[in-house]
């Protein structure tokens, strides 16, 4: 991937607000690659953010605020990202046209592909150039996130006196990230796993082609170990990633764990399904899995074994540097994970 020169202040902070946490990266690009200069996250109350609508503006704002000085944040370029119920991800064959006469067509027929009042949402498409030579039709992804959840955000954001300058969705900050690590994209399914939400992006040859939100997420685990044991959930946490021994309550935690990875497992199973049933000839290569359930112990092997992929965890750093007394190596390898979505908004240039 050719990369332009910015410098640090070009960048945009990524912003990745959660159910569970909101998550900060700032980058900066130097003659090698990016270097990561700020990372961190602050854990929400309950139902501040909720299927990614919010609800307790005062309290996310504070909890940005809070980050941005203690990671000594001065740019207030930011970008965020959304996902859930509010936005629809799409792809539609059309034919070829040109790029006014794409966008006088979606504007005059989106209501046909998307089940939201035009008025009421933001629309946006890409043209996937899919057509190959002599081609005469060709795919477009269109995307329409309603507008009042997206002004909740913005208003929050500038209240905040920050600059919201990109408002990106949820799986293709994740899919700008995994490019940025991997020259040789292939065939890969990206699912990141968050509290209460599953993102998968299928990629196919560095193209989207399947792209879902799905309302699944590590918190059903943590909450079902609380109530099994009556425990506090910060406990339940601990025995969700393995971090604390299951001594005797291994046994029903297993059977907690087979019965909600069973549930992701059969939706990355249909998204799957439906990409090779248009891509036959073109078998998927891996599984990458990010977000915060990346880290529930045993994961990995369980997804590995239902869908016969090669399953890995993403590293958003892989090809990253950073000062070792600024950011520590080990919490940067354990956070990695969660901060892939925050990550591929932060590679955003605010020059657009």
């Amino acid at each position: 991937m050719s990369l332009p020169f910015t410098s640090k202040s070009d960048l945009v902070i990524g912003v990745d607000i959660g159910s569970h946490a909101i998550k900060v990266c700032q980058l900066k690009q130097t003659r090698k690659g990016y270097a990561i200069v700020a990372l961190g996250s602050a854990v929400l109350p309950d139902g501040a953010v909720d299927d990614g609508t919010l609800y307790d503006s005062e309290l996310v704002g504070e909890s940005i605020l809070n980050l941005f000085k203690n990671l000594k944040i001065k740019n207030k370029k930011i970008g965020f990202s959304i996902s859930g119920y509010s936005v629809i991800v799409k792809k539609v064959n059309l034919a070829v046209m040109d790029d006014a006469a794409l966008e006088e067509h979606i504007m005059e027929e989106a209501e046909q592909y998307i089940p939201f009042d035009i008025e009421d949402v933001y629309l946006d498409f890409q043209d996937l150039n899919t057509q190959g030579e002599g081609g005469d039709r060709t795919d477009v992804m269109l995307v329409a996130a309603k507008k009042e959840i997206v002004d909740d955000y913005l208003e929050m954001i500038r209240e905040l006196n920050l600059n919201p300058v990109i408002v990106d969705v949820d799986g293709f900050a994740l899919e700008n990230t995994y490019e940025y690590s991997y020259q040789k994209i292939g065939n890969v399914a990206l699912v990141d796993i968050g509290a209460s939400k599953m993102n998968i992006n299928i990629l196919s040859n560095g193209i989207s082609v399947v792209a879902r939100d799905i309302i699944v997420g590590s918190r059903q685990i943590t909450e079902q170990i609380q109530n099994t044991f009556d425990i506090e959930f910060e406990e339940a946490e601990a025995l969700k990633l393995g971090s604390i021994a299951a001594e005797d309550k291994q046994q029903e935690i297993e059977g907690i764990f087979t019965t909600t990875c069973t549930q992701w497992v059969l939706e990355i199973k249909k998204a799957i399904d439906l990409y090779h049933s248009n891509h036959p000839d073109q078998p998927l290569t891996k599984l990458v899995l990010s977000g915060g359930g990346a880290k529930v112990h045993g994961l990995t092997d369980f997804l590995a074994k239902e869908t016969a992929l090669s399953v890995e965890i993403f590293n958003p750093f892989l090809k990253m540097t950073s000062k070792k007394r600024k950011i520590d190596p080990k919490y940067l390898d354990s956070i990695a994970p969660e901060m892939a979505i925050a990550t591929g908004i932060a590679l955003r240039s605010s020059n657009i």
